[in-house]
């Protein structure tokens, strides 16, 4: 008999978020005592599907006490976002089966509401297509040139803002990856891998709140969206 279909997750957090310009990696720092790291994994743990979540931290880094629970695992990430996603991969492998899917969440991006979350599982077990969270560009759109003078505006109709979590099958999006860091392509998020692997991709709207928290204003709105001050 076929074994059931599972979901799990992975957060790949051994990035240095060095756009924040402060003295600790991004995911460690706090709103409402709790660092983003916490509120990002916190956010994918409650989601009903997942099962299990798969943290990649740092090499050399020692992991804080919250992180001992027994629905997380915990692997060295690498020097790239498809790196330490690649390592947590490795990790399910051991315990999980090819056709079963994964959620990636990034570590900065605390304000995921668990609908959102669940609205996304549903689209991607409904339809058997892997799937991202993602926003409808509202703003006017300019490409520009090297010196910032602007080339053209852009037909925003079809341009969307990618979220996560973003939902594969975990065979497939580990061949993904392994491909595109062997050929040398630049990956930004799972689902470019998965898009220059020839695998169809879509689309589930999340919400404006559901920010990667890059540059430090953007700290300020998600301890806003959190309704929690910031803590350190």
């Amino acid at each position: 008999m076929k074994p059931a279909v599972r979901c799990w997750g992975v957060i790949p957090a051994a990035g240095l978020g060095t756009r924040m310009e402060a003295s600790r990696p991004k995911q460690y720092l706090e709103i409402g005592g709790r660092s983003l790291l916490q509120h990002s994994l916190d956010a994918l743990l409650a989601i009903t599907a997942v099962e299990m979540v798969v943290v990649a931290l740092g090499a050399e880094e020692t992991p804080p006490a919250w992180l001992d629970d027994s629905r997380v695992r915990l692997t060295a990430g690498g020097a790239r976002r498809a790196d330490s996603v690649l390592a947590a991969l490795r990790v399910l492998q051991e315990i999980a089966h090819e056709e079963d899917w994964v959620l990636v969440h990034d570590a900065a991006r605390p304000c995921l509401l668990p609908a959102d979350g669940e609205r996304l599982v549903s689209r991607v077990l409904g339809s058997g297509v892997g799937a991202l969270l993602a926003e409808p560009v509202v703003d006017t759109v300019k490409r520009v040139d090297a010196s910032g003078r602007v080339l053209e505006t852009l037909d925003r109709s079809q341009l969307w803002r990618a979220q996560t979590p973003q939902m594969f099958r975990l065979g497939e999006l580990a061949a993904a990856l392994e491909n595109a860091l062997r050929s040398g392509i630049a990956i930004t998020d799972e689902a470019s891998a998965m898009e220059q692997a020839g695998h169809p991709v879509a689309v589930v709207q999340g919400a404006s709140r559901n920010l990667k928290v890059t540059v430090p204003q953007d700290l300020a709105l998600a301890a806003f969206y959190l309704g929690e001050p910031i803590t350190g």
